[in-house]
Protein backbone atom coordinates (compact mmCIF):
# COMPACT_ATOMS: atom_id res chain seq x y z
CA UNK A 1 0.00 0.00 0.00
CA UNK A 2 1.54 3.26 -1.19
CA UNK A 3 -0.72 6.33 -0.87
CA UNK A 4 -0.09 8.92 -3.58
CA UNK A 5 -0.89 12.51 -2.74
CA UNK A 6 -3.17 14.54 -5.01
CA UNK A 7 -3.77 17.37 -2.55
CA UNK A 8 -3.20 18.11 1.11
CA UNK A 9 -6.58 16.52 1.86
CA UNK A 10 -6.66 13.58 -0.56
CA UNK A 11 -4.39 10.69 -1.47
CA UNK A 12 -5.17 7.70 -3.66
CA UNK A 13 -3.96 4.13 -3.62
CA UNK A 14 -4.30 0.75 -5.29
CA UNK A 15 -6.41 -1.83 -3.46
CA UNK A 16 -5.82 -1.79 0.28
CA UNK A 17 -6.14 -4.74 2.67
CA UNK A 18 -7.86 -4.80 6.06
CA UNK A 19 -4.44 -5.00 7.68
CA UNK A 20 -3.45 -1.71 6.03
CA UNK A 21 -6.11 0.34 7.80
CA UNK A 22 -4.24 0.63 11.10
CA UNK A 23 -1.22 1.93 9.18
CA UNK A 24 -3.40 4.48 7.42
CA UNK A 25 -4.64 5.69 10.79
CA UNK A 26 -1.05 5.94 11.99
CA UNK A 27 -0.22 8.04 8.91
CA UNK A 28 -2.95 10.48 9.94
CA UNK A 29 -5.76 9.59 7.57
CA UNK A 30 -9.25 10.21 8.93
CA UNK A 31 -11.43 8.73 6.17
CA UNK A 32 -11.46 6.08 3.45
CA UNK A 33 -13.43 6.05 0.17
CA UNK A 34 -13.70 2.74 -1.68
CA UNK A 35 -14.23 3.07 -5.44
CA UNK A 36 -13.74 -0.58 -6.38
CA UNK A 37 -16.91 -2.68 -6.69
CA UNK A 38 -16.98 -5.79 -4.51
CA UNK A 39 -16.14 -8.98 -6.36
CA UNK A 40 -14.12 -7.35 -9.11
CA UNK A 41 -11.10 -9.48 -8.28
CA UNK A 42 -10.74 -12.96 -6.77
CA UNK A 43 -8.22 -11.79 -4.18
CA UNK A 44 -10.09 -8.62 -3.28
CA UNK A 45 -11.36 -7.99 0.28
CA UNK A 46 -14.94 -6.77 0.48
CA UNK A 47 -15.78 -3.22 1.47
CA UNK A 48 -17.41 -4.51 4.66
CA UNK A 49 -14.05 -5.90 5.79
CA UNK A 50 -12.38 -2.53 5.14
CA UNK A 51 -15.25 -0.70 6.83
CA UNK A 52 -14.99 -2.88 9.93
CA UNK A 53 -11.29 -2.16 10.33
CA UNK A 54 -11.92 1.52 9.69
CA UNK A 55 -14.45 1.69 12.53
CA UNK A 56 -12.05 -0.14 14.83
CA UNK A 57 -9.37 2.47 14.11
CA UNK A 58 -11.64 5.50 14.35
CA UNK A 59 -11.83 6.20 10.60
CA UNK A 60 -14.89 7.06 8.52
CA UNK A 61 -15.52 4.91 5.43
CA UNK A 62 -17.71 5.39 2.34
CA UNK A 63 -18.51 3.00 -0.52
CA UNK A 64 -18.79 4.65 -3.99
CA UNK A 65 -18.20 1.78 -6.44
CA UNK A 66 -17.38 2.62 -10.07
CA UNK A 67 -16.87 0.18 -12.93
CA UNK A 68 -13.62 0.44 -14.90
CA UNK A 69 -13.94 2.92 -17.76
CA UNK A 70 -17.47 3.95 -16.77
CA UNK A 71 -17.06 7.00 -14.54
CA UNK A 72 -20.32 8.88 -14.91
CA UNK A 73 -21.15 12.48 -14.04
CA UNK A 74 -23.25 11.15 -11.14
CA UNK A 75 -20.25 9.16 -9.87
CA UNK A 76 -17.97 12.21 -9.80
CA UNK A 77 -20.68 14.27 -8.09
CA UNK A 78 -21.14 11.58 -5.43
CA UNK A 79 -17.39 11.41 -4.88
CA UNK A 80 -17.14 15.19 -4.57
CA UNK A 81 -20.02 15.34 -2.10
CA UNK A 82 -18.59 12.54 0.06
CA UNK A 83 -15.14 14.06 0.02
CA UNK A 84 -16.51 17.45 1.03
CA UNK A 85 -18.25 16.14 4.15
CA UNK A 86 -15.80 13.49 5.38
CA UNK A 87 -13.03 14.18 7.91
CA UNK A 88 -9.71 15.00 6.27
CA UNK A 89 -7.31 13.78 5.06
CA UNK A 90 -8.98 11.12 2.93
CA UNK A 91 -7.56 8.00 1.27
CA UNK A 92 -9.46 6.83 -1.83
CA UNK A 93 -8.69 3.51 -3.49
CA UNK A 94 -9.66 1.23 -6.36
CA UNK A 95 -7.74 -1.51 -8.17
CA UNK A 96 -4.87 0.76 -9.27
CA UNK A 97 -5.89 4.22 -8.06
CA UNK A 98 -6.85 5.41 -11.55
CA UNK A 99 -10.62 5.47 -11.00
CA UNK A 100 -10.19 7.32 -7.72
CA UNK A 101 -7.93 9.86 -9.42
CA UNK A 102 -10.42 10.26 -12.27
CA UNK A 103 -13.26 10.90 -9.81
CA UNK A 104 -11.16 13.50 -8.02
CA UNK A 105 -10.14 15.16 -11.31
CA UNK A 106 -13.73 15.44 -12.51
CA UNK A 107 -15.02 16.60 -9.14
CA UNK A 108 -12.34 19.32 -9.05
CA UNK A 109 -13.12 20.52 -12.58
CA UNK A 110 -14.20 24.14 -12.45
CA UNK A 111 -12.56 24.60 -9.05
CA UNK A 112 -8.94 24.14 -10.09
CA UNK A 113 -7.21 25.07 -13.37
CA UNK A 114 -7.18 22.11 -15.73
CA UNK A 115 -3.39 22.18 -16.05
CA UNK A 116 -3.10 21.98 -12.25
CA UNK A 117 -5.43 18.95 -12.10
CA UNK A 118 -3.53 17.14 -14.85
CA UNK A 119 -0.17 18.04 -13.34
CA UNK A 120 -1.04 16.81 -9.85
CA UNK A 121 -2.43 13.58 -11.24
CA UNK A 122 0.65 13.10 -13.39
CA UNK A 123 2.96 13.72 -10.44
CA UNK A 124 1.10 10.99 -8.56
CA UNK A 125 1.60 8.67 -11.53
CA UNK A 126 -1.81 8.90 -13.21
CA UNK A 127 -2.39 10.15 -16.77
CA UNK A 128 -5.70 12.00 -17.01
CA UNK A 129 -5.37 13.20 -20.62
CA UNK A 130 -8.13 10.80 -21.63
CA UNK A 131 -10.69 12.80 -19.65
CA UNK A 132 -9.20 16.19 -20.53
CA UNK A 133 -12.27 17.25 -22.51
CA UNK A 134 -14.54 16.38 -19.57
CA UNK A 135 -12.36 18.31 -17.16
CA UNK A 136 -12.45 21.28 -19.53
CA UNK A 137 -16.24 20.97 -19.59
CA UNK A 138 -16.41 21.29 -15.81
CA UNK A 139 -16.46 17.55 -15.19
CA UNK A 140 -19.36 16.75 -17.50
CA UNK A 141 -19.48 14.75 -20.70
CA UNK A 142 -19.32 17.33 -23.50
CA UNK A 143 -21.66 15.72 -26.01
CA UNK A 144 -22.21 18.78 -28.22
CA UNK A 145 -18.87 20.58 -27.92
CA UNK A 146 -17.82 22.31 -31.16
CA UNK A 147 -15.16 20.47 -33.13
CA UNK A 148 -12.77 21.98 -35.67
CA UNK A 149 -10.44 19.98 -37.92
CA UNK A 150 -7.25 20.91 -39.76
CA UNK A 151 -4.58 19.19 -41.80
CA UNK A 152 -1.98 20.44 -39.36
CA UNK A 153 -2.33 21.97 -35.90
CA UNK A 154 0.65 23.82 -34.46
CA UNK A 155 0.70 24.43 -30.71
CA UNK A 156 2.69 27.61 -30.13
CA UNK A 157 3.18 30.78 -32.17
CA UNK A 158 6.66 31.68 -30.99
CA UNK A 159 9.88 31.35 -32.97
CA UNK A 160 9.50 27.62 -33.58
CA UNK A 161 5.78 27.67 -34.34
CA UNK A 162 5.85 30.60 -36.75
CA UNK A 163 8.98 29.25 -38.46
CA UNK A 164 7.61 25.75 -39.02
CA UNK A 165 4.34 27.21 -40.38
CA UNK A 166 6.35 29.30 -42.82
CA UNK A 167 8.44 26.31 -43.87
CA UNK A 168 5.31 24.19 -44.43
CA UNK A 169 3.64 26.82 -46.61
CA UNK A 170 6.87 27.33 -48.56
CA UNK A 171 6.60 23.67 -49.61
CA UNK A 172 2.83 23.37 -50.04
CA UNK A 173 0.81 26.55 -50.16
CA UNK A 174 -2.70 25.11 -49.85
CA UNK A 175 -2.34 23.42 -46.47
CA UNK A 176 -5.08 23.90 -43.89
CA UNK A 177 -3.05 24.92 -40.81
CA UNK A 178 -4.16 26.21 -37.42
CA UNK A 179 -1.82 27.76 -34.87
CA UNK A 180 -2.97 27.69 -31.26
CA UNK A 181 -1.38 30.64 -29.45
CA UNK A 182 -2.94 32.73 -26.65
CA UNK A 183 -0.48 35.66 -26.73
CA UNK A 184 -1.12 38.98 -28.49
CA UNK A 185 2.56 39.83 -28.95
CA UNK A 186 5.45 37.94 -30.57
CA UNK A 187 8.86 38.66 -29.07
CA UNK A 188 12.33 38.43 -30.55
CA UNK A 189 13.76 37.10 -27.32
CA UNK A 190 17.42 36.97 -28.45
CA UNK A 191 17.25 40.77 -28.50
CA UNK A 192 16.57 41.10 -24.79
CA UNK A 193 20.26 40.67 -23.98
CA UNK A 194 20.95 43.80 -26.02
CA UNK A 195 18.08 45.66 -24.32
CA UNK A 196 19.71 44.82 -20.98
CA UNK A 197 23.01 46.11 -22.39
CA UNK A 198 21.63 49.43 -23.60
CA UNK A 199 21.90 48.57 -27.31
CA UNK A 200 18.28 47.87 -28.29
CA UNK A 201 15.04 49.37 -27.05
CA UNK A 202 12.36 46.93 -25.85
CA UNK A 203 10.09 47.98 -28.70
CA UNK A 204 12.59 46.68 -31.27
CA UNK A 205 11.98 43.15 -29.98
CA UNK A 206 8.16 43.04 -30.15
CA UNK A 207 5.54 42.84 -32.90
CA UNK A 208 1.81 42.04 -32.91
CA UNK A 209 1.26 38.29 -33.15
CA UNK A 210 -1.15 38.70 -36.03
CA UNK A 211 1.51 40.43 -38.12
CA UNK A 212 4.00 37.58 -37.63
CA UNK A 213 1.94 34.43 -38.22
CA UNK A 214 1.41 33.42 -41.87
CA UNK A 215 -1.74 35.02 -43.26
CA UNK A 216 -3.05 31.72 -44.56
CA UNK A 217 -3.11 30.11 -41.12
CA UNK A 218 -6.08 30.05 -38.80
CA UNK A 219 -4.95 31.68 -35.57
CA UNK A 220 -6.78 30.13 -32.63
CA UNK A 221 -6.17 32.62 -29.83
CA UNK A 222 -6.56 30.29 -26.86
CA UNK A 223 -4.57 28.31 -24.32
CA UNK A 224 -4.17 24.56 -24.62
CA UNK A 225 -5.82 22.62 -21.81
CA UNK A 226 -4.72 19.12 -22.76
CA UNK A 227 -4.09 16.53 -25.47
CA UNK A 228 -5.98 13.45 -26.58
CA UNK A 229 -3.50 11.97 -29.06
CA UNK A 230 -5.33 8.67 -29.36
CA UNK A 231 -8.18 10.62 -30.95
CA UNK A 232 -6.00 13.16 -32.80
CA UNK A 233 -7.37 16.00 -30.68
CA UNK A 234 -6.22 19.03 -28.73
CA UNK A 235 -8.51 20.42 -26.04
CA UNK A 236 -8.36 24.17 -25.56
CA UNK A 237 -9.94 26.50 -23.05
CA UNK A 238 -13.68 26.94 -23.41
CA UNK A 239 -14.16 23.22 -24.00
CA UNK A 240 -13.28 23.39 -27.68
CA UNK A 241 -11.88 20.30 -29.36
CA UNK A 242 -9.45 20.83 -32.22
CA UNK A 243 -8.79 17.79 -34.40
CA UNK A 244 -5.79 17.26 -36.65
CA UNK A 245 -4.19 14.92 -39.15
CA UNK A 246 -0.73 15.99 -37.92
CA UNK A 247 0.23 17.87 -34.78
CA UNK A 248 3.33 20.02 -34.22
CA UNK A 249 4.09 20.82 -30.59
CA UNK A 250 6.29 23.85 -29.89
CA UNK A 251 4.87 26.04 -27.10
CA UNK A 252 8.29 26.91 -25.64
CA UNK A 253 9.13 26.36 -22.00
CA UNK A 254 7.95 27.72 -18.67
CA UNK A 255 10.01 30.22 -16.67
CA UNK A 256 9.47 29.02 -13.12
CA UNK A 257 9.88 32.28 -11.22
CA UNK A 258 8.17 30.69 -8.24
CA UNK A 259 10.97 28.12 -8.05
CA UNK A 260 13.06 30.63 -6.10
CA UNK A 261 11.53 31.66 -2.79
CA UNK A 262 10.75 35.38 -2.66
CA UNK A 263 11.76 36.06 -6.27
CA UNK A 264 8.35 36.95 -7.70
CA UNK A 265 7.79 39.48 -4.91
CA UNK A 266 10.97 41.41 -5.67
CA UNK A 267 11.44 41.20 -9.45
CA UNK A 268 11.74 44.64 -10.97
CA UNK A 269 12.65 46.33 -7.70
CA UNK A 270 15.21 46.18 -4.90
CA UNK A 271 17.95 45.76 -7.51
CA UNK A 272 16.64 42.38 -8.73
CA UNK A 273 16.20 41.98 -12.48
CA UNK A 274 16.27 39.52 -15.38
CA UNK A 275 16.77 39.74 -19.13
CA UNK A 276 14.48 36.72 -19.42
CA UNK A 277 11.46 39.04 -19.27
CA UNK A 278 10.55 41.73 -21.78
CA UNK A 279 9.46 44.21 -19.13
CA UNK A 280 12.58 43.69 -17.00
CA UNK A 281 15.40 43.87 -19.57
CA UNK A 282 15.28 47.69 -19.55
CA UNK A 283 15.43 47.65 -15.75
CA UNK A 284 18.67 45.68 -16.08
CA UNK A 285 20.20 48.53 -18.07
CA UNK A 286 18.93 51.11 -15.56
CA UNK A 287 20.55 49.18 -12.72
CA UNK A 288 23.82 48.81 -14.61
CA UNK A 289 24.00 52.54 -15.33
CA UNK A 290 23.17 53.54 -11.75
CA UNK A 291 25.51 51.10 -9.94
CA UNK A 292 28.80 52.79 -9.08
CA UNK A 293 30.02 50.46 -6.34
CA UNK A 294 28.97 47.35 -4.42
CA UNK A 295 28.27 43.72 -5.30
CA UNK A 296 26.60 42.50 -8.50
CA UNK A 297 25.50 38.87 -8.62
CA UNK A 298 24.53 37.00 -11.79
CA UNK A 299 22.87 33.59 -11.43
CA UNK A 300 22.33 30.51 -13.59
CA UNK A 301 20.02 27.63 -12.50
CA UNK A 302 20.38 23.92 -13.27
CA UNK A 303 19.96 22.87 -16.89
CA UNK A 304 18.06 22.75 -19.11
CA UNK A 305 17.36 26.42 -19.75
CA UNK A 306 16.74 28.46 -22.86
CA UNK A 307 19.84 30.21 -24.22
CA UNK A 308 22.30 28.85 -21.68
CA UNK A 309 24.72 31.67 -22.44
CA UNK A 310 22.25 34.45 -21.59
CA UNK A 311 23.10 34.70 -17.85
CA UNK A 312 26.76 35.36 -18.60
CA UNK A 313 25.97 37.59 -21.58
CA UNK A 314 24.23 39.95 -19.16
CA UNK A 315 27.26 39.79 -16.87
CA UNK A 316 29.80 40.56 -19.61
CA UNK A 317 27.87 43.56 -21.00
CA UNK A 318 27.34 44.95 -17.50
CA UNK A 319 31.01 44.53 -16.60
CA UNK A 320 32.08 46.11 -19.88
CA UNK A 321 29.99 49.20 -19.08
CA UNK A 322 31.49 49.45 -15.60
CA UNK A 323 34.97 49.08 -17.07
CA UNK A 324 34.37 51.82 -19.65
CA UNK A 325 32.92 54.20 -17.03
CA UNK A 326 35.72 53.61 -14.51
CA UNK A 327 33.54 51.84 -11.91
CA UNK A 328 34.71 48.26 -12.27
CA UNK A 329 37.34 48.41 -9.54
CA UNK A 330 34.62 49.35 -7.04
CA UNK A 331 32.18 46.61 -8.07
CA UNK A 332 32.57 42.98 -7.01
CA UNK A 333 31.05 40.71 -9.67
CA UNK A 334 29.96 37.15 -8.90
CA UNK A 335 28.69 34.47 -11.26
CA UNK A 336 26.80 31.83 -9.28
CA UNK A 337 26.29 28.89 -11.63
CA UNK A 338 24.44 25.75 -10.50
CA UNK A 339 26.44 23.82 -13.10
CA UNK A 340 30.05 22.69 -13.05
CA UNK A 341 31.45 24.51 -16.11
CA UNK A 342 31.41 28.02 -17.54
CA UNK A 343 30.16 26.84 -20.94
CA UNK A 344 29.15 23.39 -22.15
CA UNK A 345 31.44 23.32 -25.21
CA UNK A 346 35.05 23.40 -24.05
CA UNK A 347 36.49 25.00 -27.21
CA UNK A 348 34.91 28.35 -26.32
CA UNK A 349 35.92 28.43 -22.66
CA UNK A 350 39.47 29.90 -23.09
CA UNK A 351 38.08 33.03 -24.77
CA UNK A 352 35.39 33.38 -22.12
CA UNK A 353 37.89 32.90 -19.30
CA UNK A 354 39.96 35.78 -20.62
CA UNK A 355 36.96 38.03 -20.01
CA UNK A 356 36.28 36.48 -16.62
CA UNK A 357 39.80 37.56 -15.71
CA UNK A 358 39.48 40.97 -17.34
CA UNK A 359 36.35 41.76 -15.34
CA UNK A 360 37.67 40.13 -12.12
CA UNK A 361 34.61 37.88 -11.88
CA UNK A 362 34.35 35.53 -8.91
CA UNK A 363 33.17 32.20 -10.37
CA UNK A 364 31.08 30.00 -8.07
CA UNK A 365 30.17 26.66 -9.61
CA UNK A 366 27.61 24.34 -8.01
CA UNK A 367 25.91 27.39 -6.52
CA UNK A 368 22.13 27.48 -7.02
CA UNK A 369 19.93 30.44 -6.05
CA UNK A 370 17.10 29.19 -3.80
CA UNK A 371 15.75 32.31 -2.08
CA UNK A 372 15.78 36.11 -2.31
CA UNK A 373 14.97 38.70 0.33
CA UNK A 374 14.56 41.77 -1.85
CA UNK A 375 14.05 44.47 0.81
CA UNK A 376 17.07 43.19 2.75
CA UNK A 377 19.03 42.68 -0.50
CA UNK A 378 20.18 39.22 0.49
CA UNK A 379 20.29 36.08 -1.64
CA UNK A 380 20.48 32.47 -0.45
CA UNK A 381 22.34 29.81 -2.42
CA UNK A 382 22.54 26.03 -2.09
CA UNK A 383 26.21 25.19 -2.63
CA UNK A 384 27.25 21.72 -3.78
CA UNK A 385 30.29 20.43 -1.88
CA UNK A 386 32.93 17.97 -3.16
CA UNK A 387 31.65 15.20 -0.88
CA UNK A 388 28.17 15.39 -2.42
CA UNK A 389 26.55 17.29 0.43
CA UNK A 390 25.21 20.84 0.27
CA UNK A 391 25.53 23.92 2.37
CA UNK A 392 23.43 27.08 2.42
CA UNK A 393 25.17 30.39 1.87
CA UNK A 394 23.59 33.82 2.25
CA UNK A 395 25.08 36.76 0.36
CA UNK A 396 24.31 40.48 0.24
CA UNK A 397 23.93 42.21 -3.12
CA UNK A 398 23.38 45.65 -4.59
CA UNK A 399 22.26 44.32 -7.96
CA UNK A 400 21.27 40.80 -8.96
CA UNK A 401 20.47 39.46 -12.41
CA UNK A 402 18.50 36.23 -12.10
CA UNK A 403 17.99 33.46 -14.60
CA UNK A 404 14.95 31.51 -13.32
CA UNK A 405 14.61 27.71 -13.16
CA UNK A 406 12.84 26.39 -16.25
CA UNK A 407 10.51 23.49 -17.02
CA UNK A 408 8.17 22.35 -19.75
CA UNK A 409 4.72 23.99 -19.55
CA UNK A 410 2.29 22.35 -17.13
CA UNK A 411 -0.05 21.13 -19.87
CA UNK A 412 2.89 19.39 -21.54
CA UNK A 413 4.28 17.81 -18.37
CA UNK A 414 0.85 16.46 -17.49
CA UNK A 415 0.30 14.92 -20.94
CA UNK A 416 1.11 11.59 -22.53
CA UNK A 417 3.40 13.42 -24.96
CA UNK A 418 5.99 13.99 -22.24
CA UNK A 419 8.93 11.87 -21.16
CA UNK A 420 9.70 11.17 -17.51
CA UNK A 421 11.29 14.62 -17.12
CA UNK A 422 8.27 16.39 -18.61
CA UNK A 423 9.64 17.32 -22.06
CA UNK A 424 8.02 16.33 -25.36
CA UNK A 425 9.53 12.95 -26.24
CA UNK A 426 10.81 13.08 -29.82
CA UNK A 427 13.44 11.33 -31.90
CA UNK A 428 16.49 13.63 -31.80
CA UNK A 429 17.11 13.31 -35.55
CA UNK A 430 13.66 13.26 -37.18
CA UNK A 431 11.87 15.22 -34.41
CA UNK A 432 8.95 12.82 -34.67
CA UNK A 433 7.27 11.80 -31.43
CA UNK A 434 8.49 8.41 -30.24
CA UNK A 435 4.98 7.08 -29.57
CA UNK A 436 2.57 9.08 -31.73
CA UNK A 437 3.86 9.02 -35.28
CA UNK A 438 1.70 11.89 -36.57
CA UNK A 439 3.07 14.25 -33.94
CA UNK A 440 6.29 16.26 -34.22
CA UNK A 441 8.00 18.56 -31.76
CA UNK A 442 10.60 21.31 -31.99
CA UNK A 443 11.97 24.25 -30.09
CA UNK A 444 12.57 24.58 -26.36
CA UNK A 445 9.87 22.09 -25.30
CA UNK A 446 11.46 18.91 -26.66
CA UNK A 447 13.86 16.51 -24.96
CA UNK A 448 16.49 16.70 -27.71
CA UNK A 449 19.96 17.21 -26.15
CA UNK A 450 20.77 20.41 -28.06
CA UNK A 451 21.05 23.99 -26.85
CA UNK A 452 17.59 25.55 -26.51
CA UNK A 453 18.08 28.56 -28.79
CA UNK A 454 16.28 30.36 -31.62
CA UNK A 455 19.09 29.20 -33.89
CA UNK A 456 18.16 25.60 -33.09
CA UNK A 457 14.52 26.28 -33.99
CA UNK A 458 15.66 27.87 -37.26
CA UNK A 459 17.36 24.60 -38.22
CA UNK A 460 14.61 22.34 -36.84
CA UNK A 461 11.68 23.96 -38.65
CA UNK A 462 12.65 22.81 -42.16
CA UNK A 463 13.32 19.28 -40.86
CA UNK A 464 9.85 19.04 -39.33
CA UNK A 465 8.28 20.50 -42.47
CA UNK A 466 10.05 17.98 -44.72
CA UNK A 467 9.23 14.98 -42.54
CA UNK A 468 5.62 15.90 -41.94
CA UNK A 469 5.03 16.46 -45.66
CA UNK A 470 6.84 13.20 -46.41
CA UNK A 471 4.15 11.52 -44.28
CA UNK A 472 1.53 13.25 -46.43
CA UNK A 473 3.18 11.99 -49.63
CA UNK A 474 4.25 15.48 -50.69
CA UNK A 475 8.04 15.36 -50.14
CA UNK A 476 10.33 12.53 -51.27
CA UNK A 477 12.81 12.24 -48.40
CA UNK A 478 13.11 11.99 -44.64
CA UNK A 479 15.43 14.65 -43.21
CA UNK A 480 17.44 14.82 -40.00
CA UNK A 481 18.38 17.49 -37.49
CA UNK A 482 22.02 17.37 -36.40
CA UNK A 483 21.61 19.21 -33.10
CA UNK A 484 22.80 22.60 -34.38
CA UNK A 485 22.64 25.42 -31.90
CA UNK A 486 24.24 28.83 -31.70
CA UNK A 487 25.01 31.15 -28.82
CA UNK A 488 26.44 34.61 -29.63
CA UNK A 489 28.21 35.40 -26.36
CA UNK A 490 28.36 39.19 -25.99
CA UNK A 491 31.68 39.41 -24.15
CA UNK A 492 31.91 43.18 -24.58
CA UNK A 493 30.04 45.90 -26.42
CA UNK A 494 31.19 45.46 -30.00
CA UNK A 495 32.59 41.92 -29.75
CA UNK A 496 31.08 38.45 -29.61
CA UNK A 497 32.35 34.90 -29.16
CA UNK A 498 30.11 33.09 -31.66
CA UNK A 499 29.56 29.56 -30.37
CA UNK A 500 28.11 27.19 -32.97
CA UNK A 501 27.90 23.45 -32.39
CA UNK A 502 25.90 20.29 -33.04
CA UNK A 503 25.10 17.24 -30.92
CA UNK A 504 27.99 16.18 -28.73
CA UNK A 505 29.55 19.65 -28.73
CA UNK A 506 30.99 19.27 -32.23
CA UNK A 507 31.94 22.68 -33.64
CA UNK A 508 29.79 23.75 -36.58
CA UNK A 509 30.95 27.16 -37.88
CA UNK A 510 28.70 28.78 -40.47
CA UNK A 511 31.37 31.06 -41.88
CA UNK A 512 35.00 30.72 -43.02
CA UNK A 513 37.37 31.05 -40.07
CA UNK A 514 39.08 33.94 -41.84
CA UNK A 515 35.82 35.88 -41.49
CA UNK A 516 34.54 34.69 -38.09
CA UNK A 517 36.48 32.33 -35.85
CA UNK A 518 33.89 31.62 -33.19
CA UNK A 519 36.55 30.70 -30.65
CA UNK A 520 37.79 34.29 -30.60
CA UNK A 521 35.97 37.55 -29.83
CA UNK A 522 34.93 39.15 -33.10
CA UNK A 523 33.53 42.48 -34.29
CA UNK A 524 32.06 40.73 -37.32
CA UNK A 525 30.08 38.44 -35.01
CA UNK A 526 28.77 41.50 -33.15
CA UNK A 527 27.59 43.03 -36.42
CA UNK A 528 25.87 39.73 -37.20
CA UNK A 529 24.07 39.78 -33.85
CA UNK A 530 23.12 43.47 -33.87
CA UNK A 531 22.46 44.24 -37.54
CA UNK A 532 21.92 41.04 -39.54
CA UNK A 533 20.19 38.42 -37.37
CA UNK A 534 17.13 40.53 -36.36
CA UNK A 535 15.95 41.14 -39.96
CA UNK A 536 16.78 37.53 -40.83
CA UNK A 537 14.54 36.47 -37.96
CA UNK A 538 11.59 38.68 -38.89
CA UNK A 539 11.83 38.57 -42.69
CA UNK A 540 13.32 35.12 -43.39
CA UNK A 541 13.02 32.59 -40.58
CA UNK A 542 9.38 33.37 -39.79
CA UNK A 543 8.44 33.59 -43.48
CA UNK A 544 9.72 30.21 -44.64
CA UNK A 545 12.87 31.68 -46.19
CA UNK A 546 15.40 29.22 -44.82
CA UNK A 547 18.67 31.16 -44.68
CA UNK A 548 21.54 28.70 -44.15
CA UNK A 549 19.05 26.10 -42.91
CA UNK A 550 18.74 23.60 -45.74
CA UNK A 551 17.67 20.30 -44.13
CA UNK A 552 19.90 17.26 -44.45
CA UNK A 553 18.46 14.15 -46.07
CA UNK A 554 18.70 11.00 -43.98
CA UNK A 555 21.47 8.74 -45.26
Amino acid sequence: MTPKKLSDDLSVSPQILPGDVAQLAALGFKSIIANRPDGEGADQPSFSEIEREAEANGLSARYIPVETGKVSDADSEAFGAAFAEMPKPVLAYCRSGTRSTTLWALSEAGRRPMADILSKASTAGYNMSGVASRIAAGGSVASNAPVEKYDIVIVGGGAAGAAVAGSLYARKSNLNIAIIEPADVHYYQPGWTLVGGGVFTPEQTARPMGSVLPRRTTWIKAAVAGFDPDNNSVVIEGCRTIRYEHLVVCPGLKLNWGGVEGLTETLGKNGVTSNYRYDLALYTWELVKSLKSGRAIFTQPPMPIKCAGAPQKAMYLSADHWLRTGCLDRIAIEFDNAGAVLFGVADYVPALMSYIERYHVDLNFGSNLVAVDGPAKRATFAKALPDGTRETIEKPFDMMHVCPPQTAPDFIRASSLADAAGWVDVDPATLRHKTYKNIFGLGDVTNTPNAKTAAAARKQAPVVAENLLHDMGVRPSICVYDGYGSCPLTVERGKIVLAEFTYGGKLAPSFPLAFIDGRKPSRAAWMLKERILPPIYWQAMLKGREWMAKPKVMA
